[in-house]
């Protein structure tokens, strides 16, 4: 910076983030506008909500296992090339969703969308890696990941408002749509996005790197952490569309509206979060977002007024955005000279539990919300208490490399 005037290299620097935020809110956008018209989809090809719930795990499941090989090309290929070409993927495979014709179609395309979407959100958490130091990646990384959470405000809000205007076909057809000028956007920046930093390596190297990141303290308690509470955010957010159908008789539009908190903490907050996390520390603010989450859930087993339920709603994104971008950042510090390897296992491990937790909460549900919605609150609630102990040494005085 000169007098206040950003240098050539930064301003480039800070508009490629703000594309890699617009990218992720887009996949977020189409993985989450999905969630609050199963009810419409399962009227539309005749079968149970529960059964046309499972298109969410078709999807999320293999978005999260096709990110190890993401990650991995990118370090070899370099970011450029495999982020490309996973947005243009994601921008064709969306658009021909809009072809299916049943459920298992529905499901298989879901499948291939996952598969070929999944290099966006990993390889632009890589970039904020290799152009942000440690010190400094709080923001851009409260800049990700509130768009993400931005992503999915507003793809289970504008997908249940917008269903019953363009159909559930119109909907992928705009997305795909959207991917794809957002690809051309992208292209004034290559110039920017680093190269490859690994050369080839064998398989033994390959997964040695993963065994050394799960077996170090600190990468143990990270990932699993990451793949637990993702599990409970999906698992209770998944659900939410038919809790409040069922609940409060609401239609596409008030389902919608009542989901409309989730995602607004990080969307206006986000880079706020991250800078108070790079101050303050993340072992300092990770058992707070993790109490929230559990608070939500135990408000939506309340026979509360509708309102208090959308306040609940809120609280329980809030908790996401103070736990997930947290335990990313500590991640961006664990790859050494793979990033991508690193980066890559850590968001395997957050789609993947996306997806389990939507299965186990629909598995759950035999029991009724109440319950089922207790078991949720009660495990996020031991992994708060436990965080207080397992991410202390999280502090501002480790920012040099950490723990």
């Amino acid at each position: 910076m000169t007098s206040g005037v950003m240098e050539p290299a930064e301003a480039g620097r800070e508009r490629l983030l703000r594309v890699l935020a617009a990218a992720a809110f887009l996949v977020f956008f189409q993985a989450f506008m999905v969630a609050p018209i199963l009810p419409q989809l399962a009227a539309a090809f005749g079968v149970s909500p529960e059964r046309v719930g499972l298109i969410v795990p078709a999807y999320l499941i293999p978005y999260g296992a096709a990110t190890l090989v993401y990650g991995l090309l990118a370090d070899r290929l370099g970011v450029w090339r495999v982020m490309a070409g996973s947005l243009a993927a994601f921008a064709a495979l969306t658009a021909l969703t809009a072809t299916a014709n049943s459920v298992a179609h529905l499901a298989w395309w879901r499948v291939l969308t996952g598969l070929g979407a999944s290099g966006i959100v990993p390889l632009g958490l890589v970039l904020v890696s290799r152009l942000f130091p440690y010190e400094q990646r709080g923001r851009p990384l409260g800049w990700l990941f509130g768009a993400m959470a931005g992503g999915m405000a507003f793809g289970s809000t504008f997908g249940a408002l917008l269903e019953p205007v363009v159909g559930w076909r119109g909907l992928f057809l705009i997305v795909g749509a959207a991917g794809g000028g957002l690809l051309l956007v992208l292209m004034p920046s290559r110039g920017i996005i680093p190269g490859a930093t690994a050369a080839g390596a064998g398989l033994a190297t390959l997964f040695r790197g993963y065994r050394d990141l799960l077996l170090s303290p600190r990468g143990r308690r990270t990932y699993g952490f990451v793949l637990l509470n993702s599990m409970f955010h999906s698992g209770v957010f998944t659900w939410l569309g038919l809790y409040f159908e069922r609940r409060y008789g609401l239609g596409p539009v008030g389902v919608g509206l009542a989901l409309l908190g989730y995602g607004i903490p990080g969307f206006l907050l986000g880079p706020v979060i991250g800078r108070m996390a790079d101050r303050r520390g993340r072992g300092r603010l990770l058992p707070v977002g993790l109490f929230l989450g559990s608070l939500a859930a135990v408000a939506l087993i309340l026979d509360a007024p509708l309102l208090l339920a959308a306040v609940a709603v809120t609280v329980l994104s809030l908790g996401y955005d103070m736990t997930q971008p947290l335990l990313a950042g500590i991640v961006t510090a664990l790859g050494g000279r793979r990033p991508g390897q690193a980066m890559g296992l850590n968001v395997c491990l957050l789609f993947t539990g996306f997806g389990l937790g939507s299965l186990l909460f629909g598995w759950l549900l035999r029991f009724e919300f109440g319950t089922t919605l207790a078991l949720f609150a009660a495990a996020e609630l031991a992994l708060a208490v436990a965080a207080f102990r397992l991410f202390r040494s999280e502090i501002p005085q480790a920012r040099g490399g950490g723990p």
